[in-house]
């Protein structure tokens, strides 16, 4: 199992997430994220006084899926979430040792995958 950490720019939630439904992706988590790479943050005027924005505001996306659709994942959010402008944001993939499914006890491959969607 893979589990794929996407942050990206907020405005291109919704699509990312109609992108990755369209493939099979049904679960994830987000989380509302600030931080800054190469574009180092911003300065704006507020009140005649301007001040720095070092930390922007991002989501991040958390996926955990079977080995065989984490390329497919990436690729999809790639795609999806590109703008082409400084900012657009990264992807990390990391191996997931194990996973439990807390209502029925499934572990492995068989406790990401969708089953019977019963919450």
């Amino acid at each position: 199992m893979k589990k794929i950490e996407a942050i990206i720019k907020p405005f291109k939630l919704e699509e990312v997430k109609a992108a990755l439904s369209e493939i099979g992706i049904q679960g994830m988590t987000l989380t509302e994220v600030k931080g800054f790479g190469r574009q180092k943050g911003h300065t704006e005027i507020y009140r005649g006084s301007e001040y720095t924005v070092d930390f922007l505001p991002k989501v991040k996306l958390e996926i955990v899926v079977e080995d065989a659709q984490a390329h497919q994942v990436v690729q999809t959010i790639v795609k999806t979430a590109n703008t082409g402008k400084i900012g657009d944001g990264k992807i990390f993939v990391s191996a997931i040792e194990e996973a439990v499914r807390i209502r029925t006890g499934e572990r492995g491959d068989s406790a990401v995958t969708t089953g019977d969607s019963i919450a």
